[in-house]
């Protein structure tokens, strides 16, 4: 019997090495629910799509590619914000986008969506099947794009045309896995040696393309006698075993690395694009080395701007460097760095009071309990203040999160995708109470698929980033509260164990529990809403926002309100003083 255009479709994801489809079926995606039913392929019934996107983007992260699928209209729209995740991230990802009947299109049909103008703006390839001989050259074209541009490819397929007769292509359907070396070029090479000898003090920054490269980028700040910096995305690579590590800069970072990048003369800026300028020296030279030449000069007033795989650049500059014998600045930036770490126990030494518990103290004591091969999610907010503090890099652990797109609610649906991925692993879902509450209903999921995530809910009962924000902006916050159901019972209904933690003697014995547990788990601590996480830079205009805010809360007879938000966070006050 002939095979038809969804299992011709499913065949050739078969042979790219899919494991899973991600989706809700329904309607025009039926006829590939079934052809993955007959296929080694795994269907994913989770509850929303967008729940689908966000674990293929963080299965597609850890692996190097992954599926997630909608149905017609609807489901298109809920896929949007996990596709657009997955874009800027540069995973790579492909999306099957089902639709309407290919006779009805631009009728304003129901549930039509124009697959062509919504996906656009998210994907590097974006087409719809019409005929059977478009298939087999439209999906390798679009799994080729995925994996060689880092990003999300999109096939429309109407229902009726995935139930037509397969048709054989003369096209190559196997999918080529390149990989070039690409380094600048000697004379780019010798410029760039040059520039570093002649430079006495030197900081390395590091973004998620060095992740391949940490031998090379400790060989490299070794022989300069240079700190390493590095985004939040590098941290798990970059830190492990770096004698010269000085910790993060950015909104989420420590002042130390904010420091080396700025007392530096040169500051060498490998495989990232960390976007906030505020946090970016100006009086000193910079030099850029990216593997998308695009990408060069858009953050900062660059000295030097080459195109290389930062491993490979790394290896060929090496020789052509003079080692440095000076290592007054790395030391004082050391030791800077010493006592930044210091203050930051200060947090996990006063753990809180009852239902204020430090999250400080909550991550810190994850970090001592997870083992060292753990997968991490973090949810968009304070949760990813407390990964990037407290979480350590062992060369083993994972950390992941919507660290571009800056989306709630993608904690939890990541460790699905993880968890089912990599079984073996540990995996741990910091979540916040109104990122869980966002996607509530897959915590079912992990229920259905009997998944041992161990989701960590940071209970703080408001939108905590929001309310900094507002409140550094001279506003007191307002309707940032959550009233919410008890997370628990909510996971006790879903079929799998969950607790309260109300007091900060409580936490280390719980956590141990729920990472101990065979299957899932559900911890509800109850953080204090007040903990702050203030930046490595504060400006001026900040303080005064900060203290207006506070003046309002006071006229408003909230006193209890900010002598609880100075008295949690004297001590980060304190420092910056």
């Amino acid at each position: 019997m002939a095979k038809n255009i969804a299992e011709q479709i499913v065949e050739m994801l078969e042979n790219a090495n899919v494991k899973r489809i991600y989706a809700v079926t329904g309607d025009s995606l039926n006829h590939l629910n079934i052809a993955v039913k007959k296929s080694s392929i795994q269907w994913i019934h989770v509850r929303h799509e967008e729940v689908g996107a966000y674990a293929a983007a963080a299965e597609a992260e850890l692996d190097g590619l992954a599926v997630c699928a909608g149905s017609c209209g609807p489901g298109h729209v809920h896929l949007i914000n996990g596709v657009y995740e997955a874009h800027r991230s540069h995973v790579p990802m492909l999306v099957i986008a089902s639709t309407i009947p290919s006779d009805e299109m631009g009728m304003d049909y129901f549930q039509e969506t124009n697959t062509i103008k919504l996906f656009d703006d998210c994907s590097y390839y974006n087409q719809m099947i019409t005929r059977p001989e478009q298939v087999q050259r439209t999906v390798q074209t679009a799994i080729q794009h995925a994996i060689s541009k880092k990003g999300v490819a999109v096939i429309g397929l109407p229902g009726d045309v995935s139930e037509l007769d397969a048709e054989e292509g003369s096209t190559s359907t196997q999918i080529f896995k390149t990989n070039p070396v690409i380094r600048p070029s000697d004379d780019e090479l010798k410029s760039l040696s040059t520039l570093i000898n002649n430079s006495k003090k030197v900081t390395i920054y590091c973004g998620i393309g060095a992740a391949e490269a940490r031998d090379e980028v400790i060989a490299l700040s070794n022989l300069l006698k240079a700190p390493v910096g590095y985004s939040f995305r590098g941290k798990m690579a970059i830190q492990p075993n770096n004698p010269n590590e000085v910790g993060l800069t950015g909104l989420l970072g420590f002042p130390s690395a904010y420091h080396a990048m700025h007392e530096a003369d040169l500051v060498i800026l490998l495989g990232t694009d960390f976007p906030y300028q505020k946090f970016m020296p100006v009086k000193n030279k910079i030099v850029q080395i990216d593997e998308s030449p695009e990408r060069l000069g858009r953050r900062a007033k660059l000295e030097l701007g080459l195109a290389g795989d930062v491993k490979e650049t790394i290896k060929a500059l090496l020789p052509l460097l003079d080692e440095k014998t000076d290592v007054h600045f790395l030391n004082e930036q050391l030791a800077f760095y010493d006592k930044v770490k210091e203050s930051q126990l200060e947090y996990v030494k006063d753990s809180g009071k009852e239902n204020a518990i430090q999250p400080e103290y909550v991550a810190h004591t994850l970090d001592k309990l997870a083992k060292d091969d753990a997968i991490f999610t973090v949810d968009t907010g304070m949760c990813c203040v407390w990964g990037a503090r407290f979480i350590t890099g062992t060369g083993e652990r994972k950390m992941l999160g919507s660290f571009n797109h800056g989306s709630m609610a993608n904690a939890m649906p990541m460790a699905i995708g993880a968890a089912l991925a990599h079984p073996e692993k540990q995996v741990i879902a910091l979540c916040g109470d109104g990122g869980l509450s966002m996607l509530l209903g897959d915590m079912a999921t992990i229920f259905q698929y009997k998944l041992p995530v161990k989701l960590i809910v940071f209970n703080n009962r408001t939108l905590g980033m929001v309310k900094l924000e507002m409140e550094v902006g001279g506003m007191p916050d307002n309707e940032t509260d959550m009233i919410n159901p008890d997370f628990a019972m909510v996971a006790h209904a879903m079929g799998y164990p969950g607790k309260n933690v109300h007091l900060p003697e409580e936490v280390e014995s719980a956590i141990k529990e729920c990472l101990d547990h065979n299957g899932p788990y559900l911890l509800n601590i109850f953080t204090n809403p007040n903990a702050l996480a203030l930046p490595p830079k504060i400006e001026f205009d900040q303080i005064m926002g900060m203290t207006k805010s506070m003046a309002q809360l006071m006229l408003g007879g909230k006193m209890d309100e900010v002598f609880e938000t100075v008295k949690s966070n004297y001590k980060h006050i304190k420092g910056l003083l």
